[in-house]
């Protein structure tokens, strides 16, 4: 029991952080960035709203392998951490494919 409270209490902010990350993103009137420390400027970008659509729905959508974790440690949190674990392994790299993939379809040519 002990074990699943810490994972909730680890799992639901972090979940809440990613999905943060999307909504922000959808309601950013600038370009959201990806990388830390970096920006993207207004002129790089076709059409900034759904350039902000596409990576807030991404942000989201990493979210989602957080949220799954989150309710799968309720009932099993060995199986949760090794979703979480694989989720994070395999997602890194997805998120860095579609951002560029956002990023070459939105970018000014």
């Amino acid at each position: 029991m002990k074990e699943t409270v810490i994972w909730l209490l680890t799992m639901i902010p972090t979940s809440l952080l990613f999905t943060g990350i999307g909504i922000f993103a959808m309601l950013r009137k600038k370009p959201m960035w990806f990388w830390s420390g970096t920006t993207v400027s207004e002129d790089e970008i076709t059409d900034v709203p759904a350039y902000n659509r596409a990576n807030g729905w991404m942000w989201i959508a990493y979210s989602l392998i957080f949220w799954a974790s989150t309710v799968l440690g309720l009932f099993q949190i060995e199986a949760a951490g090794i979703c979480m674990t694989v989720g994070c392994v395999a997602g890194i790299p997805v998120l860095i494919l579609a951002y560029n993939l956002i990023y070459a379809k939105y970018r000014r040519k």
